[in-house]
């Protein structure tokens, strides 16, 4: 036999070897072999050793440093050995088959068949992913599809040489692992935290870490309440195929009987999300209670989009006894749309249910419809950009009593035709003219007809002139622009009831508005100027910052801005924004409305730091009374949001939510979190002050455990402990 085929027998059966004994999972393809049979890999294979050489005994033996590849497996030995009588084969260590990274198979030795289905491995160890480590006595391949390990040790904590024992560990007399399936199967099972039993089991079963998405119980959790004491939640995963799956919760405790729920599907062209609760319990007892969410998205084709959004609970108090999304107004939609350059068309269909206790559904506009649908021209005659939109909007109150029971439906049709022109020096002139027409049908209110029709022509010229300075040495380069616009409306037709513009914003976006109120149930009325300044600098080091100021001047006062909204007289407040970054560590917005002897009606300011080991995020909320926003008195607020790493393994975080204007704290929260390469303990507090005639001020105190491993995320390097 030539030296050559010699090199192509040994790298054959050294690499057929590997993949006989690599988890099936591990494959470049992520597919399950089916059982019994033999795994393989194509592609050029390469064989490295000291000596390569047959015996007068037709034995193949290649000893020294002997490593074969094939793609991404590759294994090493000492020596290994093939009887072509006998058909076995018998591998010398220490033994090491590498594949991708995912998994490893250690040995001292091996013998194998000739099929490669069966064998046996001494002092053989199995690692996943990098993390998750079986150590065994011995190791057994039977048919190519089980690898059954005796007297076996599991963990993914880091093992010291010196003996002393991990964190946690699993111990059991035998662990057969399932490659088709995936799956560990556990006999004669204890769990151990620093070699104290603290949990016997006859018999377990676990997915192996390479599979992303298996049927079984998920990591339970501890919850303790004012109100529903001390429960637990044990959550259960069904994989429903490779695109749904099913989730189930249940919550037990002295006060309540809960069972969760989450269903998740994805499609070809769209995804399903639903998650909600059924429960009895002690707080409101003989009575079913609960909440459903779900969301949706779908393409259609051709562009279209279908979307949706479900939210309904069964009381006012649920999600907030339970620990669920703090919410004061449900909203249910479906939406219809498509976005094109040139067009956009979107219709809603939405449904509101207010969860604040001194709201009245029944007077409040709980079913809302929004049809709109624009398109862009660009004629070549008269250049520039024509805009055409139409608008519909409906809403309607379940109450049938005067005034409070008004339903409205609004149709309205915009044309607009807008220029833009540079003339000397960078001066830029934008001009855009237009007509509106509304019309209101009217029912349940006899202040007003059954019909108004309204027409508003409108026209608007701007005057802007970007400026661009860099800073000497480049350091730094500023923008500078001041800009003024002029614009006139007049509003033909009656007075129509105020149910869409009921608060108004007065803030950079609209500054500039030929209309600042939200919705076109209100138009601005007669002659306005608008003008203000915008800054910025860019420095290189990565500081930005930025600044804008504005007013508005109008002809005659409008009634439909309230005091705080800063529009309301015929000169505004002034606005005053501002921001600073520095990079991604800092960043500082506000933004408040100045009135004429400088008092403050409204004031909003946001930060957040972002440093080696700290989190810091806060808000602070000013709002003065406003009898016309339903605010009798005055709201300041702040929210503080923060996280310190005390070590490279201990957390903690902290929340607080104060009321200035009462002196009272609204809601706190505390976290510490412990975790390292495997194990995650979780611990939090959350207080909640507030009460009302539905709901009872609470404290909630929640507690987890994850053992890392048996998951298809790895552990993070930085966790690592030290065996010194």
């Amino acid at each position: 036999m030539t030296a050559r085929r010699i090199t192509a027998l040994a790298a054959a059966l050294l690499l057929t070897t590997a993949m006989g004994a690599l988890p099936a999972a591990s494959q470049t393809t992520g597919q399950a072999a089916p059982a019994g049979a033999t795994t393989a890999q194509a592609g050029p294979a390469a064989l490295v050793a000291d000596r390569v050489f047959i015996t007068p005994e037709r034995t193949l033996v290649a000893e020294g440093n002997v490593e074969a590849f094939q793609g991404e497996t590759r294994l090493r030995a000492k020596k290994i050995v093939f009887d072509d009588t006998s058909g076995k084969l018998t591998i010398t260590g220490p033994i090491r088959i590498d594949h991708g990274g995912d998994a490893t198979i250690l040995a001292d030795f091996a013998e194998l068949d000739r099929t490669l289905q069966d064998g046996l491995l001494t002092g053989a160890r199995m690692v996943f992913n990098q993390q998750l480590q079986i150590a065994s006595l011995q190791m057994t391949r039977v048919g190519g599809r089980y690898s059954q390990m005796y007297k076996t040790a599991v963990t993914s904590c880091h093992v010291c040489s010196d003996g002393r024992p991990p964190l946690w560990q699993i111990r059991a007399r035998k662990i057969t692992h399932d490659e088709a399936e995936r799956q560990l199967y556990f006999e004669d099972a204890q769990f151990l935290v620093y070699d104290v039993p603290i949990l016997y089991l006859p018999g377990m079963r676990l997915p192996d870490p390479t599979l992303e998405r298996a049927t079984g119980f998920l990591i339970p959790s501890v919850r303790s309440t004012s109100t529903l004491g001390t429960g637990i939640k044990v959550p259960y995963f069904f994989r429903l195929g490779d695109h749904a799956d099913l989730t189930l919760t249940p919550y037990y405790s002295n006060s309540t009987s809960t069972m969760e729920y989450r269903y998740r599907q994805a499609f070809r062209a769209g995804r399903v999300t639903f998650e909600g609760a059924h429960t009895r319990d002690d707080l409101i007892e003989g009575e079913d209670r609960g909440y459903l969410f779900g969301n949706g998205h779908f393409e259609l084709g051709r562009g279209y989009m279908l979307d949706f959004d479900i939210q309904t609970v069964s009381d006012d108090a649920y999600l907030v006894d339970y620990g669920h999304e703090d919410l004061d107004r449900l909203k249910s939609e479906l939406a219809f749309s498509r976005y094109k350059m040139r067009s956009a068309f979107r219709t809603r269909l939405i449904y509101y249910d207010s969860l604040r206790e001194d709201d009245d559904d029944s007077e409040q506009p709980s079913i809302v419809m929004d049809s709109s649908l624009e398109r862009r021209f660009f004629p070549s005659r008269i250049g520039g950009e024509l805009r055409a939109n139409v608008d519909f909007h409906a809403h309607h109150r379940t109450s049938d009593e005067d005034v409070v029971g008004r339903d409205v439906t609004r149709a309205t049709a915009d044309l607009n035709w807008r220029q833009n022109w540079i003339l000397s020096r960078g001066l830029r002139l934008d001009w855009q003219t237009g007509f509106a027409a509304d019309t209101f049908s009217i029912d349940g209110d006899s202040n007003y007809p059954d019909r108004i029709d309204r027409a508003t022509p409108y026209t608007a010229v701007k005057l802007s002139l970007p400026m661009t300075r860099v800073e000497a040495g480049g350091a730094a380069t500023q923008f500078l622009e001041p800009v003024v616009q002029l614009a006139w409306s007049d509003v033909h037709g009656g007075d129509v009831p105020v149910d869409e513009s009921t608060i108004v914003e007065f803030d950079q976006g609209n500054l500039l508005s030929l209309s600042r109120f939200p919705a076109s149930d209100q138009r601005e009325d007669g002659l306005v100027l608008a003008y203000g300044v915008n800054w910025a600098r860019y420095g290189s080091n990565g500081w930005t910052a930025s600044a804008s100021f504005g007013q508005v001047v109008r002809q005659t006062a409008d009634s439909g801005f309230s005091e705080t909204s800063g529009l309301s007289g015929t000169t505004s407040d002034v606005l005053a924004a501002a921001q600073l970054r520095l990079g991604n560590r800092l960043s500082l917005t506000g933004r408040t409305l100045l009135g004429g002897g400088f008092d403050i009606g409204k004031a909003e300011l946001r930060g957040s730091w972002t440093g080696e080991n700290t989190r810091l995020e806060g808000t602070y909320l000013w709002l003065s009374e406003d009898e016309d926003e339903d605010r009798d008195e005055s709201l300041s607020e702040i929210w503080f949001n923060g996280g310190y790493d005390i070590t490279p393994n201990w957390s903690a975080s902290a929340s607080v939510r104060y009321d200035i204007a009462s002196g009272q704290t609204t809601r706190s929260g505390l976290g510490v979190v412990y975790q390292n390469e495997c194990v995650t303990l979780d611990f939090r507090v959350n207080r909640r002050y507030t009460s009302s005639s539905s709901i009872e001020p609470t404290t909630d105190f929640g507690f987890s455990i994850s053992l890392s491993g048996f998951s298809v995320d790895k552990g993070s390097e930085k966790y690592k402990r030290s065996c010194s």
